[in-house]
């Protein structure tokens, strides 16, 4: 999480596992693409970086962060993805619409993660304004995007570990 003293990029290298031989889905909503597409890259080029073969990679797009949660169902689907990677921007505006698309989006990722059994991750930007999305899609808060890749490792070296 972004905060006035630690970044979303911000991680020690030394304790993330290696992604060489994972797969990953990355599923982007379009709207707000300024951010999310950022997020999107930033993701994509931490699996790179450690490890993951662009082979390995599949990315698909959906109209907004409402359609996230039956993108990445159909991803999980269709592919063979070790983790889903959901990647939206929700910004408050001045009715209740924020709200409600938060909460199902919250609720469908959680659904996913609990269905399937692999690591669907919520880097889904919830702010107050563009400003603030701005500051966490490669701006002083770092890459929310670098956050969920990182948070995608992690976890399927996890399930691995833990189904020796």
């Amino acid at each position: 999480m972004a905060t006035g003293l630690k970044g979303l990029s911000s991680y020690d290298n030394s304790k993330i596992p290696d992604a060489a031989g994972m797969r990953f889905g990355i599923v982007v909503s379009d709207w707000n693409q300024e951010i999310t597409y950022a997020m999107r890259d930033g993701a994509y080029n931490t699996l790179i970086r450690h490890g993951a073969q662009k082979s390995n990679i599949i990315i698909t797009h959906v109209p907004g962060s409402f359609e996230l949660t039956l993108g990445a169902k159909l991803m999980a689907d269709n592919s063979n993805c070790d983790a889903i990677i959901c990647i939206g921007c929700i910004i408050q505006g001045a009715t209740r619409h924020f709200d409600f698309i938060c909460q199902s989006v919250t609720q469908g990722i959680t659904q996913l993660n609990l269905t399937y059994g692999i690591p669907f991750v919520f880097g889904i930007l919830t702010t107050n304004s563009q400003e603030q999305a701005k500051e966490r899609a490669g701006g002083r808060y770092g890459n929310k995007g670098d956050e969920a890749a990182i948070t995608a490792i992690q976890m399927v070296a996890l399930k691995m570990k833990l189904e020796e």
